[in-house]
């Protein structure tokens, strides 16, 4: 399984606590729906920063074309 799906997983995990706590706390609805997109979009983010492959060095391509 991917690194990526692996993150997003345990990030849904985790989001998926938090908005069941704030449900207990008496949060509306519309903003635990709030909450969860934005915790949502910072999952996908944080975990694309993370698993993401590094671009190869502009250098190492230039002197492959010479030869």
């Amino acid at each position: 399984m991917p690194s990526f799906v692996l993150y997003l997983l345990g990030f849904v995990i985790m989001a998926t606590g938090l908005l069941f706590g704030a449900s207990i706390l008496g949060v509306g609805n519309q903003w635990i729906a709030v909450i969860g997109l934005v915790l949502l979009g910072i999952g996908v983010i944080t975990g694309v920063a993370k698993t993401r492959r590094r671009d190869a060095p502009a250098a190492s391509e230039a002197s492959s074309d010479k030869v």
